[in-house]
């Protein structure tokens, strides 16, 4: 065979190459998701400590612990304070409407009474 022409084999290859790209992008996306979703607790978990920290100062915990988180994901956050215990829920960003809507990371933290 010449060098100038392709064979039924090279043909092969390239479209199995391309019926591969959709399955990688799905592959990939749901690697970002799930960094996302292990970014997102990492944040609740610092915030649900800030937040306890600061109760123990006699401070407010809900801001505490708002001041702990990034603003891109203050609009996401839940902040419930009963008795020492603070618990922080954060939905993690998600470039599919459908599971940003239903992820949800919780963490909390506790301290005694002051």
């Amino acid at each position: 065979m010449s060098r100038g022409t392709l064979s039924s084999a090279d043909g092969q290859a390239t479209l199995e190459a391309l019926g591969l790209i959709p399955l990688m992008l799905v592959v990939g996306l749901g690697v970002m998701q799930l960094l996302a979703v292990g970014y997102a607790s990492v944040l609740a978990g610092g915030a649900a400590e800030a937040g306890a920290l600061a109760l123990a100062a006699g401070q407010d915990a809900r801001s505490g612990a708002m001041e702990a988180l990034p603003a891109w994901s203050e609009s996401r956050a839940r902040i419930g304070v009963e008795g020492g215990r603070v618990e922080v829920r954060l939905r993690p960003p998600s470039p599919l409407r459908a599971l940003a809507d239903g992820l949800e990371v919780k963490a909390a933290a506790a301290v005694e009474e002051p």
